[in-house]
This record gives structure tokens, C-alpha cells and sequence, in this order.
């Protein structure tokens, strides 16, 4: 499995310890969700979703309302008394959203008075024109008109008060933000959308959901699907590239660690997937300090070298030590190489992930491929982890040369010397990834059928 594939130390150790704080997310389609659960959710979030709607639609009234007083139509008393009425009764449903009042209550108040401006100010300007209109006609100059009938009057106040006929910018655009925050559309299917879209890893993100909600959920360790996985290198940094930028989505839109409904032990667990991807900024200086050393014989710490590897090795051999009694037999050294191989895959999920969400830059979609891109070999995919193997073999001869003439401390080489093969070996899987050449099974021999 020299791509990682399996993920052992995942389907396993990991899912198993969240599984018992009642926080293990599924991954993909080898899932079983109950119906409840989805249409509770995505009930919820529809409310969530017009909620939100309505409060942007809120904030573009009041910049609709700022705007027209800089205008001249403003200068109109009229005009700026009803826009006086509707930034009051907007203000109100900003006040009365943080209350929780009804949704429709609001978005009813709020359209009703608008609508109650804008009649008011056409009926004005009609009545102005029918009068402009009856004194013309009472001069002779259009004889063969007589005056509207009342209900012909009230049809056109109707009609031009509607915001494709309004002649009034100033309520205009405030009428046509709030077009958008009616809930009461009898004739409009509800969307409803129970997974999270928030991310490219929506799995992970409805989990987190559904566990906010008070579900809980039950990993079962065994092997039930088989299914594809990636076959060349390209194909496998493409997916771990998407699951790490939807991983960051998801902690930068929905951050675990402040999650309503969450117990503290949940926002941990969910917390820990999400920031072990930010180690590939770690993995810099962790790459960087046997190297600065070796090269220049200067410590990582400020502390003698030797009362420091004191207790930084025993740290680590517990560490290892800890990895093989949580993984109960299952072959853990996979995950681990790869954790720490992948660092450029990781900075780039996580500087991509970042100028999505803060910025809007689009970040794409890649579709894993369902077979073997290609024949060559993709060197160039690894090019950053071929310059830290070079520059760490590099340093590993430049320290043997220095502590061979005194330059360097016996005890400090050594240990940053065990540091780099320590480092080769972990990105050695790299070296064996750029070189597999797919899965092939083997071919199962039948007894010929008799004739």
C-alpha cells in the first residue's frame, strides 16, 4: 500500500478513540444515516438559511434607505419622512430577529410598510398628475376625454405602485432587497438540503452537524466495502489535496472549538483532524532544524544539547510506543510517513482553503480519477520533498565533516544525525509512490467447464 490508501492509522486508533467521545464522522458513502436525522437537519438548516437571508436582506434596506437621502429625490419632505418609517421599522426587525420572533411576522411588518410608502407617494404623484390632467381637460385642449372613474384610479395607483412601475428610486431598491426575505411563497417549492455544502468535505461537515443536533453516532471496525482507490501518485496527492482543503473549509466556516450544541469533548476531537493539517507548517522547521544545526552547529532550542535530548528522546520512543499499543497490531507507519511527507500538500490546503473563504477565490473541485493517469513518472510532483532530501543529505555529511574536525558536539551530531535518517526514511515512501505502477490483482485460475 504505498499509497496510503488503507489508511489504518485512521479506520482505526483515530476513528476509535473519537468513536468513544461520540464524535466519529463518516467518510464518504460507507455510511448508514438515519432518515430522522437528515430531514431534521436540513429542516434546520433551511431555517438557518433563510434567517441569514433576511438579515442581509436587513442590512441592504438600510444601505438602500443611506443611499436615497444622498440623493435629490430626498429632498422631498414626503420622501424623507417614509424613508424615516422605513429605516425605523427595519431597525425594528433587526431587533426583533435577535428575539426570535417569528420570521414571517418580520419580513410582513417590514414588506407592509414599504409597500405603504411607496402607495403613498404614486397615489401623490398620481393625484397630482390627474389634477394636471382635469385642468388641462378643463381648458378644452382634450375634449374627448372626460376624467377617470374612481376605480380606473385606484387600478392605475395599483399598478404604478408596483416596483417595476414605481417612479420612485428612493423606495425602489429598498422594495427590491426586500423582494428577497418573503417566506410566505405558496407557489415556490422548499428547498430542503440536508448535507452541509460548506465544504468539499461535506461528509465531515454533516457529521459535525448532526452530533451538534445531540445524535450520536457508532463506528463498526471491520471491513464491510470494498472500494477504488487512487493508482499513481498524481491521483492520490489530487484527493489528499481535496480532503485537506475541505477539512480547512470546514474549521474556518464552522469552527468546532465554538459550535453551539457541542460537548467539550466533541469540539476537541473534530478540533484535532482539523488543525493536524496546519503541520505542514511545522513540518519547516521540523525539517529545518537538523539541517541549520549539522550545517552551522546551531541548537533548535536554547538549552545545552545535551540535557535537551535527555528528554526528547525518551518523548519520542514513548510516542512510538503509544502508536503501536493504540493501534492494537495495525500497521500505523503508513499514516505517519505520509503525515509528514505531504507537508507542501498540506501549506497549499491550507493557503488555498484560506483565500476561499476569506477572499472568495475559487478552489475548484477534482474529482478523484477512477484509474491510472498516464505511464511516466511524476517526479516533478515531489520536487519540494526531493530538496529537503537533498538538502538533509547534504547536511548529514557537512555535520560528519564538522564533528570530525571538533566543529560540532559529539552527542548533538549523533542525535541530528539519527534526526535526518530518521527524515529520509519517512520521505523514502515518496520515492516508492512515484515508482508503483497500479494495483494488480492477481488472476484467479477456474477448472475448465466439461463440454
Amino acid at each position: 500500500d504505498p499509497l496510503g490508501s488503507q489508511a489504518p492509522l485512521f479506520y482505526g486508533p483515530l476513528q476509535q478513540g473519537k468513536d468513544g467521545w461520540n464524535a466519529a464522522f463518516f467518510c464518504g458513502s460507507n455510511a448508514i444515516l438515519r432518515r430522522e436525522a437528515l430531514m431534521q437537519l436540513g429542516l434546520v438548516g433551511y431555517v438557518d438559511e433563510v434567517e441569514r437571508n433576511i438579515r442581509r436582506a436587513l442590512k441592504g434596506s438600510r444601505s438602500a434607505v443611506r443611499k436615497a437621502r444622498k440623493s435629490g429625490q430626498a429632498a422631498d419632505p414626503v420622501v424623507a419622512r417614509l424613508l424615516d418609517e422605513v429605516e425605523r421599522v427595519t431597525h425594528q426587525a433587526e431587533v426583533d430577529l435577535k428575539r426570535g420572533r417569528s420570521l414571517s411576522e418580520i419580513t410582513y411588518e417590514v414588506r407592509r410598510t414599504v409597500d405603504s410608502a411607496v402607495q403613498e407617494l404614486v397615489a401623490a404623484d398620481f393625484s397630482a398628475l390627474q389634477a394636471d390632467l382635469a385642468e388641462i381637460a378643463a381648458m378644452g385642449l382634450d375634449a374627448g376625454h372626460g376624467p377617470l372613474a374612481p376605480d380606473e384610479v385606484d387600478e392605475a395607483v395599483a399598478r404604478l405602485s408596483g416596483r417595476e412601475w414605481s417612479p420612485l428610486g428612493a423606495l425602489e431598491s429598498v422594495q427590491a432587497v426586500l423582494d428577497a426575505i418573503s417566506v410566505e411563497r405558496g407557489n415556490e417549492a422548499q428547498p430542503i438540503m440536508p448535507l452541509a455544502t460548506i465544504s468539499v468535505t461535506e461528509d465531515m461537515a454533516t457529521s459535525m452537524r448532526m452530533h451538534a443536533m445531540g445524535w450520536k453516532s457508532v463506528y463498526h471496525h471491520e471491513i464491510l466495502a470494498i472500494g477504488l482507490a487512487p493508482e499513481d501518485l498524481k491521483t492520490m496527492l489530487t484527493q489528499r489535496l481535496r480532503w485537506a482543503q475541505g477539512t480547512i473549509q470546514v474549521l474556518l466556516r464552522e469552527n468546532p472549538l465554538t459550535k453551539r450544541g457541542m460537548k467539550w469533548t466533541q469540539r476537541l476531537m473534530y478540533f484535532a483532524t482539523m488543525w493536524s493539517y496546519l503541520a505542514g507548517f511545522a513540518a519547516v522547521v521540523y525539517i529545518a532544524a537538523p539541517i541549520i544545526y549539522l550545517v552551522l552547529g546551531v541548537l533548535p532550542v536554547a538549552s545545552l544539547s545535551t540535557e535537551f535530548f535527555i528528554r526528547f528522546i525518551p518523548f519520542m520512543v514513548i510516542n512510538q510506543v503509544l502508536f503501536a499499543v493504540a493501534g492494537r497490531g495495525a500497521k500505523t507507519w503508513r499514516g505517519q510517513q505520509y503525515s509528514l511527507a505531504l507537508f507542501p500538500t498540506w501549506i497549499k490546503a491550507c493557503t488555498t482553503a484560506a483565500r476561499n473563504v476569506w477572499f472568495g477565490r475559487p478552489l475548484g473541485f477534482a474529482v478523484t480519477p477512477k484509474v491510472k493517469e498516464g505511464t511516466s513518472r511524476d517526479w516533478h510532483l515531489i520536487r519540494p520533498q526531493l530538496i529537503a532530501m537533498g538538502l538533509l543529505t547534504g547536511a548529514l555529511v557537512v555535520g560528519l565533516v564538522r564533528l570530525a574536525v571538533g566543529l560540532n558536539e559529539p552527542v548533538g551530531t549523533l542525535v541530528n544525525v539519527a534526526w535526518v535518517v530518521y527524515d529520509l526514511v519517512v520521505f523514502s515512501v515518496l520515492i516508492q509512490a512515484v515508482r508503483y505502477d497500479g494495483y494488480a490483482p492477481e488472476e484467479k485460475t477456474t477448472d475448465p467447464v466439461p463440454s
